[in-house]
């Protein structure tokens, strides 16, 4: 007889109790818990025992052989997992609906040169088929599956045998182990459970497409994202045509990487060079912009920050920014008022990335204090100057990391002047030729400068 009990699970990280409590004990959260009926079968046949373990062995006598990595024959993609895929990993793209998720993962699927099995849960084959005329690549050894039903799936998996499997997606798998419907955060739960042990047992990669919900989680449970490998989360606008992919987790690779993709009829396509498209092509100068070098992952680039001033309309000045820390933006106007003299209390500042992109290098911090002086007076900064700094409470400019990296991508893009803090006594900068750097120490030297005509 299947047994049933009732368990409340936490929304946020996943932890279960036999009674509805309103603070979960795990995460601090408040109100998270959620009820479940889960009925166990003691006759259902499981992945876990359909497939034998290896015996403990001493950690000396296993081999560390350098392992072989498939190419997704997307580079920008090869280069956020690390170098390729690594056979035996799960990993888990996540992002908000219409954003790109399945696109990317049916380029993967048409792109490899490798035996590829296509499960899908949300679309019919005539569907698929339809999406795939439009996208560049062409793999005679994809097969796609429309299935639900995770033993099923493993029995196909067995039959065909493929080099990498894509669920699409996680939401929609569901298991006879557990009677709640698919969706649920034990379904979730379970299903990553058994493709992981799938994936370590096999050694053949699994794609996971996961939805996020409206407080940013990954297909429902933050456990989810501790069961996989690898995380790649979409951000940016769906309305909009570029895409940021970053690497929230990796155990392969490092967690500071992004790759950037247009999105387009006939699919995503990478983006080699972001600061081309985050810097606007016009031959004029405007008041409130400025140039920024900054740093996301191993990668410099050059972004474009916009700046409003103007005088307040009503009792309380408004502080608003998109793609930068709102807090860390009233602490430069505190540094900008106290340190350098400007009265901006009864302003309104309004400040804005262009391009969609979130900004967490704290070397942005001299070019947001740059865009809002210029747009406070109404005065267009140099067209070829560009700057990088991270600014103290004291006023002061600290060095930033990866200077070198950060002007030589300047340079690159025909910038005559950029100004930094001053360089490091232990570390040698190569010289530049072809761009002039203006070392400034404290944030009232760099707009001097900046301003002095």
């Amino acid at each position: 007889m299947a047994k049933t009990k009732t368990v409340y699970i936490c929304r946020n990280c996943g932890a279960d109790s036999p009674k509805w409590i309103g603070r979960c004990p795990s995460c601090n959260q408040w109100n998270t818990y959620v009820e479940e009926q889960i009925v166990q079968s003691k006759t259902s046949s499981s992945i876990a025992t359909k497939t034998a373990s290896a015996p403990p062995i001493a950690i000396d006598e296993i081999k560390a052989d350098k392992i072989e990595r498939l190419s997704c024959r997307i580079i920008e993609l090869d280069r956020l997992l690390g170098g390729g895929i690594v056979p035996g990993s799960l990993i888990l793209i996540g992002g908000e609906p219409g954003i790109g998720k399945s696109t990317l993962a049916l380029q993967i699927a048409l792109k490899s040169d490798r035996k590829v099995l296509y499960v899908s849960g949300e679309e019919s084959p005539e569907q698929l088929k339809l999406r795939a005329e439009r996208i560049e690549g062409k793999n005679p050894l994809c097969k796609v599956y429309c299935e639900v039903n995770l033993e099923q799936l493993y029995n196909q998996f067995e039959i065909e045998k493929p080099d990498i499997l894509i669920v699409d997606s996680i939401q929609t798998l569901y298991t006879d182990l557990i009677d709640s419907s698919p969706g649920s955060l034990s379904q979730i739960r379970e299903c990553a459970a058994q493709l992981l042990k799938l994936t370590k047992t096999t050694h053949v990669p699994v794609f996971l497409i996961g939805h996020i919900t409206k407080d940013g989680m990954l297909a429902g449970p933050k456990v989810l994202e501790h069961i996989v490998d690898t995380v790649l989360q979409f951000e940016g606008d769906h309305q909009h045509v570029y895409r940021i992919l970053r690497s929230v987790k990796n155990r392969f690779g490092s967690t500071s990487e992004l790759a950037i993709f247009e999105m387009e009829s006939d699919g995503l396509h990478e983006i080699k060079s972001p600061s081309e498209i985050f810097l606007s092509n016009n031959d004029y100068s405007l008041s409130g912009v400025a140039i920024a070098s900054t740093i996301d992952g191993l990668r410099p680039f050059l972004i474009e920050v916009q700046a409003l001033v103007s005088t307040a309309v009503y009792g309380t000045p408004q502080r608003t920014s998109t793609g930068f820390d709102n807090k860390r933006l009233n602490m430069l106007l505190a540094v900008l008022e106290r340190k350098a003299g400007f009265n901006l209390a009864s302003k309104d500042v309004f400040l804005n990335i262009a391009g969609g992109l979130k900004v967490q290098d704290t070397a942005t911090d001299l070019a947001v204090a740059c865009s809002i002086l210029s747009s406070n007076f109404d005065k267009a900064i140099g067209q070829h100057t560009c700057m990088t700094g991270e600014i103290s409470l004291t006023g002061e400019l600290k060095t930033v990391s990866r200077l070198e990296q950060r002007i030589t991508e300047a340079e690159r893009l025909g910038f005559k002047k950029i100004i930094t803090p001053p360089f490091s006594k232990k570390k040698q900068v190569k010289t530049f030729s072809d761009i002039d750097i203006i070392q400034c120490s404290k944030i009232e030297e760099a707009i001097q400068f900046i301003f002095k005509d």
